[in-house]
């Protein structure tokens, strides 16, 4: 039983940790009203460094430097603040090497609450207070309703990509299973049984004996 739960617990645990994963570095459309975009230095410490994508390129790497943000206000009138980072060829893959566009076209944007510009940006990431880390907007574009019907195509075709994948990854294992595995389970199997049978005929040759030294023949 303990056995049982501890397997469990590390399948829930490994699936936890590749949703997180996954929510983190797939694309996701936020609709808002740009406020403001700006630079600001930023000190990293070992807590949120790993939140924070490279220097721009060309640029060193250091424990500190100049990061361009970009505030913005939700329809429902939520703040939300992005980090406006390149990613380069680095992880995750989205290519980034824009980022002064994307600030400069952020502020082009700005717009007043009474005559609103709705914007959708396209970032991934997360957004926590406690550890000050912020979703970096990929790309801004502009929207003429602060409801507009968005289909995340890439998460789609990731996801029907990654099934195909699991599929044929399935299909591998249970023709090896099959081929392989199985032969081998079955004459451990047949084995096990030939050695009962030898055992029990063993058994009841010495019980005919004993019996026959006993007189009981």
């Amino acid at each position: 039983m303990f056995w049982t739960y501890l397997r469990w617990t590390l399948k829930l645990i490994l699936l936890v940790l590749i949703g997180g994963l996954l929510h983190y570095v797939l694309p996701q459309h936020d609709v808002v009203r740009m406020v403001d975009a700006y630079e600001r230095r930023v000190d990293f410490t070992d807590n949120n460094r790993l939140f924070w994508a490279q220097p721009d390129s060309g640029a060193p790497m250091a424990d500190s430097r100049d990061v361009r943000f970009i505030d913005a206000v939700r329809p429902n009138g939520r703040e939300i603040v992005y980090r406006n980072e390149d990613t380069g060829w680095g992880w995750p893959f989205y290519f980034k090497f824009d980022s002064s566009d994307v600030n400069a076209r952020a502020k082009d944007l700005v717009s007043e609450a009474d005559a609103p510009t709705w914007v959708i940006v396209r970032h991934y990431g997360w957004r926590s207070n406690f550890f000050s880390i912020f979703p970096n907007a990929v790309a801004v574009k502009v929207t003429d309703s602060p409801d507009p019907t968005i289909i995340p195509w890439f998460n789609i075709a990731f996801f029907l990509v990654l099934a195909l994948i699991a599929l044929r990854i399935w299909r591998w294992w249970a023709n090896f299973h099959e081929a392989r595995i199985e032969p081998i389970v079955d004459d451990m199997v047949i084995a096990m049984h030939r050695a009962d049978d030898r055992a029990d005929a063993t058994k009841g040759r010495m019980r005919r004996w004993w019996d026959k030294v006993r007189g009981k023949a």
